[in-house]
């Protein structure tokens, strides 16, 4: 029998957040015969599912953290050449330059940079190391992947070829559930008649959380029963937890941490709120429409996400109020019939299937 293709994946550091997902999404449904998936992690990783990689047939190697950049290659280039990976996958948008060099030094054919996030406004440090990291996006990348268009043109340029490889989940584990919807509304001490505005992700500048509870504040001040549930870890968890104090909210805000348990809270949500600086293509974006949740985004979350329409857009320019207002109007809104047709381009079984095949064909051009 002959032995899967063996996939280095470069994916940073694992601390549950959306682009580990992905990946995880696609080794559990790719066809494992004929494709492993051997993950790098930065050491000072903290939520590494080790337990389910290995059971899968993968293997996990740390490596140093990426800021040790002379560190970081070193080692990379010295695995690369120990374990004979034919591919490397990097996930780590702007920062694939270094991975991506160590893997053309150590002679790997196939080198894939993969896009999934872009820039936003007021990161200006990290935007200026992203200006002058994108220059070089191109230099050692064998083929490109993006989540989005608009994350592909903003890392590769629009004049690059690259291949849109969809945020992609299975559809099935977040099928509305009504008994399941009304036991976590429960377990969260919510009830049925209540507002219950979700949201998850990493508690980081990107997300914005700062500017979500501006927003909920003024959502009690026409809703004084709503709650607010904030899932996730992260920097700024004890900085949101102190603003709302200081709004005044903390009785009306849930911390959840980390939590496995995403698809029964989606569906115990009214609506979901993500107001980030950036994204590439967000998973929560599609796992909310799977949900058959409404979901209020912030303008600089690429349109590419929204294929029902119970996702809509407000600028992050528009008043906290406005805001406000949305979301309690898309609180009601009801899905169509029909209108969940468009998640099927987010299929995960099928996504698999593009990603083996793009795996193949890029192995057999260089054997």
């Amino acid at each position: 029998m002959t032995e899967p293709v063996r996939v280095a994946q470069v994916v940073g550091k694992m601390v549950g957040g959306g682009v580990e997902a992905v990946v995880m999404n696609y080794y559990r449904h790719i066809d494992r015969g004929k494709v492993q998936f051997d993950f790098l992690v930065d050491s000072d990783s903290t939520l590494v599912p080790r337990d389910e990689i290995e059971s899968l047939g993968g293997r996990v190697f740390e490596i140093p953290p990426y800021q040790h950049v002379a560190e970081y290659q070193r080692e990379l280039q010295r695995l690369f050449k120990q374990e004979g990976w034919k591919i490397v996958h990097s996930h780590i948008n702007a920062l694939s330059v270094f991975p991506l060099r160590a893997a053309k030094k150590a002679g790997v054919p196939v080198r894939i940079a993969h896009s999934h996030s872009t820039s936003g406004r007021g990161e200006y440090a990290k935007n200026a190391l992203k200006a002058v990291l994108k220059t070089q996006s191109n230099r050692y990348p064998t083929h490109r992947f993006a989540c989005s268009k608009f994350a592909g043109e903003w890392l590769f340029g629009s004049s690059s070829q690259f291949v849109v490889m969809r945020n992609a989940v299975d559809l099935s584990v977040f099928a509305p559930d009504d008994e399941d919807r009304l036991r976590t509304r429960r377990s969260l001490g919510v009830a049925d008649g209540q507002l219950l505005i979700g949201h998850i992700g990493r508690f980081t500048e990107q997300k914005n959380h700062s500017y979500l509870l501006n927003i909920f504040d003024q959502v009690l001040k026409i809703r004084n029963d709503a709650v607010l549930v904030l899932v996730g870890s992260g920097p700024l968890v004890e900085q949101i937890k102190d603003q709302a104090d200081c709004l005044g909210i903390s009785h009306s805000v849930r911390f959840l941490g980390t939590r496995s348990d995403a698809a029964s809270l989606y569906r115990a949500f009214d609506v979901f709120c993500l107001p980030s600086l950036y994204e590439g293509l967000p998973m929560v974006g599609v796992e909310c429409q799977a949900s058959h949740t409404p979901i209020l985004a912030s303008d600089t979350v690429t349109s590419e996400t929204a294929v029902t329409s119970m996702m809509q857009f407000e600028s992050l320019s528009s008043s906290c109020i406005k805001w406000a207002e949305r979301l309690i109007e898309l609180s009601t809104e009801v899905f169509a019939p029909g209108d969940d047709a468009g998640l099927q381009v987010f299929e995960i079984n099928a996504a698999a299937r593009v990603l083996l095949d793009c795996y193949m064909t890029y192995l057999g051009s260089v054997d």
